[in-house]
């Protein structure tokens, strides 16, 4: 099955990345400069609510996308869509924890299909 992106969602967008405040996660946050590529792992397809986890490029978790963005991503992801993210926006502990970390998604089809 090939990935579509639902109707009106645009390729290109930027979200908030939740879940910042959990762990060890404002330390990981503290990494992140602008301009950071992150990854974007979704959680198992069996999940009832599947996440999108946003990690670090050597594989710490710093959150997740908002759950209306991960119920389609996820499945963009699932039927080998691509997302790639980078960080667009990062505050300290001044800034409301759902806006400490912004990031830009861009979606794109698999090469070759």
């Amino acid at each position: 099955m090939r990935p579509t992106l639902p109707e009106g969602q645009p390729p290109v967008f930027r979200t908030p990345v939740h879940g910042t405040v959990f762990g060890d996660r404002p330390a990981r946050l503290a990494e992140v400069a602008l301009g950071d590529p992150l990854i974007l792992i979704p959680d198992p397809p069996m999940e009832d609510e599947p996440a999108v986890w946003v990690h670090l490029s050597g594989g710490d978790i710093v959150g997740h996308v908002p759950p209306e963005v991960s119920t389609w991503l996820s499945t963009w992801l699932y039927l080998r869509g691509r997302a790639s993210a980078t960080a667009v926006e990062v505050g300290g502990a001044d800034v409301p924890s759902w806006k400490r970390l912004v990031i830009e998604i861009t979606c794109t089809e698999p090469a070759g299909e």
